[in-house]
């Protein structure tokens, strides 16, 4: 048995981001390893700098979320027009410019950024070397008490409720793998309707799952130490009972 983190996440808007293709920014409907690593370290007040305190939290990490209100998909359309003298900061730190003849800047820079609206999502997550700080109770402490702002993928996407519910019983749960954590912890928002067939679950499939269970691979992994995104696995999504493991052994 191990001992879970409950994490309660709900927002006017999501955007735990997916593969960009050319100016569209998609996203999924519930956190990768690396939005949740990005999350805690931010509470943690960790800087970019400390790339291999990321990749080792991220390597640590298991989990597996509940949709208890799966939201809505919306489409973000944006535009910016940016001269030929005009410069933009980056994540990176170094100004970045447009590029081109001087006809380039005569029409807007223009994408779109999809967001998903009105969630509410439970996530289950334990550390492997449960010993190694950060621990569990690191994280809880620092998710009480943020060192900065939390959001969920943009700085815009603000929680609306704690992170963190009152109460150890709502904080904390005991369960042989990362699914069953996530349908055994307490609801906080729930949605009769969502649940009627029992509550859905998504996260990294464990080799045990058997074959019908609906599996996609997603890319949710990011090389902290390269500052890129690389490295995906498949992720199971269905009902409790088709992903729940009853041996006592999984993630």
């Amino acid at each position: 048995m191990h001992r879970f983190l409950v994490l309660t996440l709900e927002a006017p808007l999501m955007a735990f981001g997916d593969e960009i293709v050319d100016a569209y920014g998609r996203v999924r409907d519930v956190p990768g390893a690396s939005n949740l690593t990005g999350l805690l370290a931010n509470a943690l007040g960790w800087t970019r700098g400390q790339r291999v305190a990321h990749q080792r939290l991220q390597e640590r990490l298991v989990f597996a979320v509940r949709l208890d209100r799966p939201g809505e998909e919306i489409r973000d359309f944006q535009t910016a027009k940016l001269e030929k003298s005009d410069k933009g900061w980056t994540t990176r730190g170094n100004p970045e410019g447009r590029a081109g003849g001087d006809t380039t800047y005569e029409s807007p820079h223009i994408r779109y950024r999809d967001l998903i609206a009105d969630a509410a999502l439970t996530v289950a997550l334990r550390l492997l070397s449960p010993d190694e700080a950060p621990t569990l109770d690191d994280l809880a402490a620092a998710l009480d008490a943020p060192a900065r702002p939390l959001f969920f993928g943009r700085k815009p996407c603000l929680p609306s409720r704690p992170l963190l519910q009152p109460g150890e019983a709502r904080r904390f749960v005991t369960a042989a793998d990362a699914f069953l954590a996530a349908r055994s912890a307490p609801y906080v928002v729930d949605d009769p309707d969502h649940h009627r067939d029992g509550p859905f679950l998504v996260g990294p499939a464990t080799p045990a799952m058997p074959e019908r269970v609906a599996k996609v691979f997603v890319a949710d992994e990011r090389n902290w130490l390269a500052g890129v995104h690389g490295g995906g696995r498949l992720f199971a999504r269905g009902r409790a009972e088709q992903l729940a493991r009853r041996d006592g052994g999984g993630s």
